[in-house]
């Protein structure tokens, strides 16, 4: 007899085609006692997930192989990751798909988004009762020690309200199906609620990849739900020229992809605390042309971490003075400061009572049972069945010495551990909840070619709106690897699937874009942040050093190759650029030069070696996330893997050689994105001007080794080569190369993109279209600097150049850099340089 899911891939549109390929869906059943999505107990498919399985058969195994790895390729590709805590390296993890997405039916999504909104109501209740009158405590309903004992019960808040009245703007909720279908809630997430810009990935890969299979079950679309948030917050900010940020903790943070993600999709600016500034009560954003008005904060970081100056004085994160600016009601925060009281584990155990006192009845989505340790009954009830129950920590995730990694189950423990946990139960009860055993239901997994169930956590997510709360039309799963799974989070392994809602009907499509009759055209762009900049200006100088260090490594082994010449005076004045430069470890500049290849190439000891000059690269890209371009940072990620996946041994000549002409090229196509892709904005402008002046100086280098008076041709020949402008001499010059010719080339000449002038005419040229922060229409230091060196390098004479010269344009260079960052990024006095002209 066929199987359900077999007799589901029958009936298709197909049955031929169908029949031969429900083989590899496998005898899929549910696990005993646990309520499965898939099918029922006795095996038959649920109607929800016919249409899905239908048309998922009807592809065929070789098929679906192909389209699911085009889905990954797109998580790949557009650089989705997490980082996992703990790791040694803090490492970024591939965000891990799960193909097959949850089903949901327009009648339980009804009953999902109705439950949802009205715990939302509840929790922004409760919260403004916290830090408002208190009634709750007073009346008795909840203990007050609920409330005061929990480290997210924020002082400095009480009493205040937040602006627009509203502590709750996002809430997200952790769900898990029993055994008799019904939803219950595992987790409330109120603090900065996470999932919203990965579920929409999640939904971009896997309708890119089901395309056919996606239109035709009239899927509910999420941008609907973004479009409605972003409203909402543009719409409290009180002046049309103040921003809407988000307050990250910075690219080490576990979910940081997301935060950069949803800022370039909402066009919302995404700041760090060093990033921001309360001036007069106010939040600005420090720009490159000076302080901006931030008027709304989607806030990423914990609220305790939030503001050093009220809050945790050990902060690096937050911004001195937030909480003042909030009392002013001069910021709106998503959330509100100390939202995260209500996501603790004890007040879930007075959830019911306060439903029934302020909702008049009970909540349509419950949460799991829970009993709050510091009252006595409820004490020795946990105590008496303890293994039967889980106990969790009360206020915080874990606690250090007897729950450090969160919740555990009472039959699992040993003897000792149940005695020490006793014991600590009965010190001090409040800091301890005891909770009914979850055993979470199952969805399919698409595993080796078939189906299996695996535990999962539905999130869903809602949102504050001028219309009242909306939810997001379906959210994320976050699946388990283990069978016995209760709880599941990214940082333990597992993975990531999609939520489809049925719409029962045609979808209308979505888009963030606004109507042309509502919006006027523009050209350009909002004000550059100066954290942005600093970064956009230092990618540029760290591609530049790497693409400087490639061609350095691609000359000594080309002329190993083309004049046998390994320690020929050419190549040891490399080399000593090389160990000067930090790219070579003294010790390695008398190996052969495959030793010294492999050391440039994939060493990590020296401070310039090419994986550390890449990896600064990618980190300053990391910081930029929300304003860079994916193929720009496919590119640097694929320059990156082509240096640290290399073989431990020394490669020949011929095979570095590859190698380094393989990474140039790369790095070519990074510039070509850089230059095609990029508007000429000052973010590229920032950009250029790094690339410029790290040209500058190591051409500067390059020539103070390779063209000193009496230094033979060959090494002329070499500086030409690592100045790319050999066609040029040789078509402009029939003759060997000349110190003064050459010079002139690759110094002085404007018309030579590779040459020094040519990179300060740019430079000048960028200096001269930054913005004016003054006002005063006077030259700034760094463009002084510029303009001087200019006319020096027009009117130098080639044959009197020297190494002095040369010298005195690098320093000049290296004034102009900091001149910069002192005017543009960090805003701080300048200190008097005195700069001298060579000429």
């Amino acid at each position: 007899m066929p199987s359900a899911i077999e007799t589901a891939a029958i009936s298709g549109p197909h049955p031929s085609r169908n029949a031969a390929s429900a083989s590899f869906l496998g005898d899929y059943r549910a696990l005993p006692g646990i309520y499965d999505e898939l099918v029922d107990a006795e095996g038959r498919l649920r109607p929800r997930w016919a249409p899905f399985i239908t048309a998922l058969a009807g592809l065929g195994p070789t098929e679906i192989a192909r389209r699911f790895a085009g889905a990954d390729r797109h998580l790949r590709d557009s650089g989705v990751f997490y980082r996992v805590y703990g790791d040694p390296a803090e490492s970024e993890r591939a965000w891990p798909l799960s193909h097959i997405p949850l089903m949901l039916d327009a009648e339980e999504w009804r009953e999902l988004k109705d439950g949802l909104v009205q715990r939302a109501t509840l929790l922004e209740a409760i919260l403004a009762d916290a830090y408002g009158p208190g009634r709750f405590a007073s009346q008795g309903i909840l203990p007050a020690s609920v409330i005061a004992g929990s480290p997210e019960f924020l002082r400095p808040l009480i009493g205040v309200t937040p602006p627009g009245g509203a502590h709750l703007r996002l809430y997200a909720a952790d769900l898990g199906r029993g055994p008799d279908g019904s939803w219950w809630i595992l987790n409330d997430r109120t603090q900065a609620p996470s999932g919203a810009g990965y579920a929409l990935e999640n939904r971009i890969a896997l309708s890119r990849a089901l395309p056919d299979v996606y239109q035709s079950l009239h899927v509910e679309r999420l941008a609907g739900f973004f479009q409605a948030f972003r409203a909402e917050l543009a719409a409290r900010r009180r002046s049309d020229d103040s921003r809407v940020g988000i307050l990250t903790p910075g690219p080490l943070n576990e979910t940081y992809f997301e935060h950069a993600y949803l800022a370039r999709y909402l066009g919302f600016l995404l700041v760090e605390g060093e990033d921001l500034a309360v001036r007069g009560n106010a939040v600005y954003v420090r720009t490159i042309t000076g302080l901006k008005r931030v008027e709304v904060l989607w806030r990423r970081i914990d609220a305790d971490f939030a503001d050093p100056l009220e809050l945790n004085a050990r902060s690096r994160l937050g911004v001195p003075g937030l909480a003042q600016a909030v009392r002013e009601g001069s910021v709106v925060l998503v959330n509100g400061l100390g939202a995260g009281l209500v996501e603790a584990n004890a007040l879930m155990g007075f959830i019911p009572a306060l439903a029934r006192h302020l909702l008049g009845g009970r909540l349509a989505l419950p949460n799991v049972a829970t009993w709050w340790c510091g009252q006595e009954r409820e004490r020795e009830f946990v105590l008496d069945r303890l293994e039967a129950l889980v106990v969790a920590p009360a206020f915080t995730q874990a606690l250090p010495g007897l729950l450090a990694d969160g919740a555990v189950l009472g039959s699992d423990l040993g003897t000792a551990e149940r005695a020490r946990l006793v014991a600590a139960i009965r010190e001090r009860g409040t800091d301890f909840v005891g909770q009914e055993a979850v055993q979470l239901s199952t969805m399919p997994v698409w595993r080796d070619g078939r189906l299996e169930p695996q535990p999962f956590i539905l999130r869903l997510i809602a949102a504050r709106t001028a219309e009242g709360w909306t939810v997001m039309p379906g959210g994320f799963c976050r699946i388990s690897d283990r069978t016995d799974a209760r709880a599941v989070t990214m940082q333990r392994g597992g993975r990531s699937a999609d939520v489809w809602v049925s719409a029962g009907g045609p979808v209308a499509a979505t888009t963030l874009l606004p109507l042309l009759e509502r919006v006027t055209p523009r050209r350009q762009m909002g004000s550059l942040p100066s954290r942005a900049a600093d970064n956009l200006f230092w990618l540029g100088r760290y591609v530049e050093r790497a693409e400087a260090t490639l061609r350095m490594v691609r000359a000594v082994l080309g002329r190993v190759a083309e004049f046998a010449d390994a320690n020929g005076p050419v190549v040891q004045r490399l080399v000593q650029v090389m160990v000067a430069w930090g790219t070579l470890p003294r010790r390695a500049a008398r190996m052969s030069p495959a030793v010294i290849a492999a050391a440039c190439l994939h060493g990590r000891e020296a401070r310039g070696a090419l994986p550390r000059l890449i990896r600064s690269a990618r980190g300053a890209a990391a910081a930029i996330r929300d304003r860079f371009s994916p193929d720009a940072w496919r590119a640097l990620n694929d320059l990156l893997r082509l240096v640290e996946t290399a073989s431990p041994r020394v490669a020949p000549e011929a095979e570095a050689f590859e190698r380094t002409v393989h990474a140039l090229q790369i790095i070519a196509a990074f510039s070509g994105f850089a230059q095609e892709n990029m508007n000429r904005f000052n973010g590229w402008r920032f950009l250029d001007i790094g690339r410029r002046i790290e040209r500058a100086i190591a051409t500067c280098r390059f020539a103070r080794q390779l063209a000193e008076p009496g230094v033979p041709v060959e090494a002329l020949d070499a500086l030409l080569e690592l100045a790319d402008s050999q066609i040029t001499f040789r078509l402009r010059y029939t003759m060997i190369a000349a110190r003064a010719l050459v010079l002139d080339l690759v110094a002085l000449d404007t018309n030579n993109p590779r040459s020094i002038a040519f990179q300060v005419e740019r430079i000048e040229e960028h200096l001269g279209r930054l913005p004016d922060i003054d006002g005063r229409g006077l030259l700034s230091p760094a463009q002084r600097i510029a303009v001087r060196l200019s006319t020096d390098l027009r009117t130098a004479d080639p044959e009197r150049l020297s190494i002095a010269d040369l010298r005195a344009m690098e320093d000049a260079l290296m004034h102009v850099s900091d001149e910069i960052a002192l005017r543009y990024f960090t805003h701080r006095d300048r200190p008097q340089l005195v700069w001298e002209s060579f000429a």
